[in-house]
C-alpha cells in the first residue's frame, strides 16, 4: 500500500487527483497541503488524510512514498526537485516547468534519486486519442497530410477555486497563460499522434481578459519532423463553452476526433465510408463528465511494477519545448527551429 500526498488542493487535485488516488486499491491518501488551511483540513476531513499548509513538512514525512504537485506552474520544478530528494515518486502536473534548464533538472533529480517522475498529460488516455492512434499506425489512413486541434473554453475564472483571482492570471505564477493550461495538452497529443515536431510559428495574444499580461488566445503553425504541417489553437475565450477537438487528413480520409456531441471518433474515407465510434467521453471540468483519467493508475502501476512511467519528464520536457518556441516565434516574429 502506498502513501500518497497531495500538494495544492484546488480544482485539479479535486477532480482528478484525489478522487484516482481514492479509487485505487494500491494508495492510501495519507496527507494533502494547501497554504489555505481551510482547503488543506476540507479535503483532509473529505478523505481520512493529515493536513499541511507548508510542503517541507510533508517531505520530511518518512511514511510518504508518492507526491502528487497540483501547485502553481512556477513551484512546479522546484518541489519537484525537492520531492525526488527527499526520496519520493513524482507526479506533477502540466506544463512541467516554466523553462528547459528547469525541465532537465527534474528529469536528472529523478534519475539522481532512482525516483519515477510522470508528467500528467491526460490527452493520450482519451479513448477516441488511442483509437486514432490506432487506425494512423495501421496505415488505413494512408500518409498523414496535415491537422488542426484546439482546446478553448471561458477561462479559469469559471473553474477555479479562486475564479477571477486566480494565480492562472499571475503571470508571475503561471508563466503562460492559455499556452500553458491548454496548448501544452495539446503539443503532447499531437506528438503522440504524429510524431516529433521540427518548427513552430505563433500568434500570441491577451485581448480576452483583463488585468493580466498572460495569454488567452494562441494560434500555432507546425510542421513534424515527417512533414506534416498543422495548427493547434489555445484559447480561454470559448465563451459559449469547451471545444477539444481534433481533425486529421490523410491520403485515404479524415479523422474527427471529439468533435460531435455523440461520437468521440469519426472515420471518414474517400470512397464514401463512414465509421462513427460512440467511446467514453472526454474528461472534463464540467458537472458530470468526470472520469478516470488513468494518469493516476498507469503512475501507481509504474512504480510497484518498477517500469517506466507513459509520460516521463522526457517526455514532459518535449511538449513544453513545443510551447515555448511558440513563445519564441511570438516574440521574434520568426518561424523557430526545434532540432
Amino acid at each position: 500500500m502506498l502513501k500518497v500526498a497531495v500538494l495544492g488542493c484546488g480544482t485539479i487535485a479535486r477532480v482528478r487527483h484525489l478522487l484516482e488516488y481514492d479509487n485505487n486499491k494500491e494508495v492510501e491518501i495519507a496527507a494533502v497541503c494547501d497554504i489555505v488551511e481551510e482547503r488543506a483540513e476540507e479535503m483532509a476531513k473529505l478523505y481520512g488524510a493529515e493536513a499541511f499548509t507548508d510542503y517541507r513538512d510533508v517531505l520530511e514525512n518518512k511514511e510518504i512514498d508518492v507526491i502528487s504537485i497540483c501547485l502553481p506552474n512556477y513551484l512546479h520544478a522546484s518541489v519537484t526537485i525537492a520531492a525526488l530528494n527527499a526520496g519520493k515518486h513524482v507526479l506533477c502536473e502540466k506544463p512541467m516547468a516554466t523553462s528547459k534548464d528547469e525541465a532537465e533538472a527534474m528529469i536528472k533529480a529523478g534519475k539522481l534519486n532512482q525516483k519515477k517522475l510522470m508528467i500528467a498529460h491526460n490527452q493520450r488516455f482519451v479513448a477516441s486519442h488511442q483509437k486514432a492512434k490506432e487506425i494512423i499506425e495501421s496505415g488505413k489512413l494512408g500518409k498523414i497530410y496535415s491537422f488542426s486541434t484546439t482546446f478553448g473554453h471561458p477561462g479559469p475564472e469559471e473553474w477555479s477555486i479562486d475564479g477571477a483571482e486566480s494565480w492562472f492570471f499571475d503571470k508571475e505564477r503561471a508563466f503562460i497563460g492559455a499556452m500553458g493550461d491548454l496548448g501544452v495538452h495539446k503539443a503532447d497529443l499531437m506528438r503522440y499522434l504524429l510524431g516529433e515536431f521540427s518548427e513552430v510559428g505563433a500568434f500570441i495574444e491577451t485581448n480576452a481578459k483583463e488585468n493580466t499580461e498572460v495569454d488567452d488566445n494562441a494560434v500555432c503553425i507546425l510542421r513534424t519532423e515527417s512533414g506534416i504541417i498543422g495548427t493547434l489553437t489555445a484559447s480561454w475565450a470559448y465563451v459559449t463553452g469547451g471545444d477539444n477537438s481534433t481533425i486529421i487528413y490523410g491520403e485515404n480520409g479524415t479523422l474527427r476526433l471529439e468533435a460531435d456531441p455523440v461520437y468521440s471518433l469519426i472515420e471518414e474515407y474517400r470512397d464514401g465510408t463512414i465509421i462513427n465510434h460512440q467511446l467514453e467521453k472526454i474528461q472534463t471540468n464540467e458537472e458530470g463528465g468526470q472520469s478516470n483519467s488513468s494518469i493516476i493508475d498507469y503512475f501507481i502501476t509504474s512504480i510497484l511494477e518498477n517500469s517506466e512511467p507513459p509520460i516521463p519528464g522526457e517526455e514532459g520536457m518535449k511538449s513544453l519545448e513545443v510551447i515555448l518556441a511558440a513563445i519564441e516565434s511570438q516574440e521574434t516574429r520568426q518561424i523557430v527551429s526545434l532540432k
